[in-house]
């Protein structure tokens, strides 16, 4: 998978000074695989790494599971109906195509990034979380004996190492980690180790030797500046419009070797300044970047999606604010506990918190709500887009159960469903 756009993309192009807020709406989405045409095939391997793999650069995990797992739904959203196998072959079966660590958090990423995260995994002393470091620096004879456990074991869970841990008390909540489950998240950002795939959601640990493709381990390291810059290469071409912390926050790089690296690719001509009605930061184009002149798109987006994990850019792109309220307490929600915007031409029109309810076999709507202006037929579409989820997630139907300002359309929009 090639990581930059061809050097023709850079020659080409029309310079320009200034976008609208609408161009620069419709970049944003093309950016990210929204303006494709129909794909006119069943889904395949190919098409996932076409068509979403490379227009959004990496996956976030995460680990919530009312609807759908996180990285399986922007598939999802840009392609239809599809079979999830597909995209687990691509991270755990060889040859590999993706690997899991922290991109944008805990991500699958394309295996050809692989030799630009080694400047994060040598930082692990620095930047890792404190628990992580401690166990580093407390035990190091634990760290060492889990990792040789891996090497000679592996692939290995968390609950296959649990004899190398101390007797301890009672467990506390679900974040008091053991210091085994502290010494394999310390390999795990080192690199020392990493996922040879996921059982029900639960890591297997194994060494990068019988992971990553020889190939991608033998290429060389870049330096941590290129590294870098590649990573925003990714990001520009993922967003094909950004401001420099929009590019940043893309892979959490920090802040000011970020700010550096924009510098250096708007010097090479790999970003182009441009201006943005209504956006009061600087923004980039990247080269590969298209200006569609309509997107008819139609989709729910996760919101774990790399269209919506930046919220300020949301605002600034579709005038929707937008957050998770999974951790506010259920009194003080506003919108819902899991809560996907839906796409409907080039603009997020509506937002619903939706519940996979599996015992009844129904996907609830547990609330709906339309954004201002939100055209007449977005109770229609959005009920096509629900029957179409529902579908897919094996479940027989979509049942509004809550509230909301487009809550009696939608229902009335709906076949009637079970339960």
């Amino acid at each position: 998978m090639s990581l930059s756009p061809p050097a023709t993309a850079r020659t080409t192009r029309r310079i320009r000074e200034r976008l609208s807020a609408d161009e620069a709406r419709r970049v944003a989405l093309a950016a990210q695989g929204f303006a494709q045409p129909p794909l006119g095939r069943a889904v395949d391997g190919r098409a996932l790494r076409s068509r979403v793999l490379r227009p959004v650069g990496l996956l976030q995990i995460d680990s919530v599971n009312v609807l759908q797992r996180a990285h399986y739904l922007p598939a999802f959203s840009r392609l239809g109906a599809y079979d999830t196998d597909l995209l687990d072959r691509l991270s755990a079966h060889a040859p590999r195509r993706l690997f899991e660590y922290w991109g944008h958090e805990a991500s699958l990423l394309p295996v050809d990034l692989w030799p630009l995260m080694q400047w994060r995994m040598a930082r692990v002393h620095e930047d890792a979380w404190g628990g992580m470091r401690r166990i580093a620096k407390d035990r190091p004879d634990l760290v060492s004996a889990v990792l040789a456990d891996i090497a000679d074991r592996g692939p290995l869970r968390v609950a296959e190492l649990a004899h190398h841990d101390e007797p301890r008390g009672p467990k506390g909540p679900w974040w008091d980690w053991s210091d085994v489950k502290r010494a394999v998240e310390f390999l795990f950002w080192s690199g020392e180790i990493t996922s040879a795939g996921r059982v029900r959601f639960e890591r297997r640990y194994d060494i990068p030797e019988r992971v990553i493709p020889a190939t991608v381990r033998a290429r060389p390291t870049p330096s941590v500046d290129e590294a870098q810059r590649e990573l925003l290469r990714v990001a520009a071409r993922s967003m094909g419009l950004a401001t420099e912390p929009d590019l940043r926050d893309y892979f959490r790089l920090p802040a000011a070797e970020s700010k550096a690296r924009v510098a250096e690719l708007v010097e090479a001509g790999d970003l182009q300044p441009i201006g943005v009605e209504g956006w009061p930061a600087p923004a980039y184009l990247a080269p590969s970047a298209r200006i569609p002149r309509r997107v008819d798109a139609r989709a729910l987006v996760g919101p774990f999606d790399s269209l919506v994990w930046n919220r300020p850019r949301v605002e600034r792109l579709f005038g929707m604010r937008y957050r998770i309220e999974i951790y506010v307490p259920k009194p003080k929600r506003v919108y819902g506990y899991y809560v996907l915007p839906f796409l409907l031409g080039d603009r997020l029109v509506a937002r619903v918190d939706l519940k996979a309810d599996r015992t009844a076999g129904v996907l609830r709507v547990q609330a709906a709500h339309r954004e201002p202006d939100a055209p007449l037929q977005t109770a229609e579409s959005l009920a096509s887009e629900l029957q179409a989820l529902s579908g897919w997630l094996g479940l027989t139907g979509v049942a509004v159960a809550g509230p909301g300002d487009l809550a009696a359309d939608l229902e009335r929009a709906l076949p009637a469903a079970p339960g």
